[in-house]
């Protein structure tokens, strides 16, 4: 028998707060995380909405001198798994080390250290470029740094796919729990890529929302007048662990992480498969991976972008599994509330998704006034729902077509 896999911790980094509390407490109020851009001078940009965070302060969780050698998206890392790993109490009780590893994303990395240091070495030399200037900006430092701080010896790498970053490091951390190759995982995602550089490469690309006028209206997934994502930071952090290894640390199962699906549309370098292939397969091997049949899931947390493209190819790839189930699921965006967070999403997504298994409330798509003819699912327009549901999935979708499905039951 397969070894089953809880959920026993959680952080979040958020537009919508700096903490889990927080994020639930916007949810739950279906306030909007959007704004205007702050973070450098917008002028020329054809976009100008972001999902910053708002009163972030590292040195709360992390000494000055360490913070100042830490890169934006590992201070959201290490913040979001300092939280995560509380919650589960690793300090408290007794984890072994060589049995507990740590496997985390970014889809972009350390871009702010990346620019900044690339400035510097034009101004002023390769004498003046700092000597942490790799390990700031480097993708892997993420797990590594966690491994450090909680002192976790088992499996840690990281996962780099894009939009789909964290949803791989959770299905990665959940194999290596089930598999028996660790015993506790910490998993997720960060992304602090709110730069010039970034932010300019998406505008041309013409992928980002240009609703200026209405920032907190400007992700609108399903929506007839969508016009594209909004850019957003944060991170996600989930403590992965066997549920007898839980029990005897006496820790309480948040809920069951039981299927993981992933697949590749070999179709484009940013484009979705039209008819919804990849996804299909992906959200197909998940629900097999987990032992349930179609009509057992009744809530779907969409990747839910905003973008022409996704939200109508999405769509097909629910209706291609779900068939004549497809009508009775409900199915909601996080992205319309907190926009898209990039490598991280797929964490904070399934955090969103397992407090709606505990807490017995379905959020809102946020902004969803004129649907699209083409996505004719239940997407929880405007208003959340309170309703009792037993199994829901989490999808991540990502540039390069890299395709992820998790599913995740309500604990008993």
């Amino acid at each position: 028998m397969p070894r089953r896999v809880v959920v026993t911790g959680m952080g979040a980094l958020t537009p919508l707060g700096l903490s889990v509390p927080e994020f639930w407490q916007g949810l739950r109020s279906g306030r909007s995380g959007l704004g205007r851009l702050t973070r450098f001078d917008v002028a020329g940009f054809d976009s100008q909405v972001a999902g910053e965070l708002k009163g972030f302060d590292p040195e709360t969780w992390i000494e000055k001198k360490e913070a100042r050698r830490l890169d934006l998206f590992l201070q959201y890392a290490v913040v979001a798994a300092e939280e995560a790993c509380a919650q589960a109490r690793l300090k408290e009780s007794g984890v072994s080390a060589e049995r507990a590893g740590v496997v985390f994303g970014s889809g972009i990395g350390g871009i702010q250290t990346l620019t900044a240091q690339h400035d510097i070495l034009l101004r002023s030399g390769p004498g003046r470029v700092s000597p942490f200037f790799v390990p700031m900006m480097i993708a892997d430092m993420a797990p590594g740094l966690i491994s450090m701080r909680h002192n976790l010896k088992g499996p840690n790498f990281a996962t780099v796919s894009a939009c789909a970053s964290a949803a791989h490091a959770i299905g990665e951390a959940f194999r290596a729990v089930r598999g028996g190759f660790a015993d506790l995982m910490v998993a997720g995602g960060s992304e602090a890529s709110i730069c010039p550089l970034s932010y300019a490469g998406f505008c041309s690309m013409k992928a980002l929302s240009r609703r200026n006028h209405d920032p907190e209206g400007a992700s609108r997934p399903f929506d007839a007048e969508r016009d594209g994502f909004v850019m957003a930071e944060g991170a996600g952090a989930l403590v992965l662990e066997e549920i007898e290894h839980a029990r005897a640390r006496g820790v309480e199962p948040l809920a069951e992480i039981v299927g993981y699906g992933a697949s590749a549309d070999a179709h484009h370098m940013t484009a979705p498969d039209p008819d919804g292939d990849g996804a299909a397969r992906a959200i197909a091997a998940a629900l097999q991976d987990a032992g349930l049949q179609p009509h057992d899931v009744q809530y779907v947390n969409a990747h839910g972008t905003s973008t022409r493209l996704n939200d109508v190819t999405e769509t097909l790839a629910i209706h291609r599994v779900f068939r004549d189930h497809a009508s009775r699921l409900m199915v909601s965006s996080t992205k319309s509330l907190i926009g898209h967070l990039l490598g991280a999403s797929g964490a904070v997504e399934l955090i969103a998704t397992v407090l709606m298994l505990r807490e017995g409330w379905v959020h809102p798509t946020r902004n969803l006034v004129h649907p699209d003819p083409q996505c004719d699912l239940d997407y929880l327009p405007q208003v959340g729902r309170s309703v009792d549901i037993a199994v829901a999935i989490s999808n991540s979708f990502g540039f390069g077509g890299h395709n992820v499905c998790i599913v995740a039951r309500r604990m008993p």
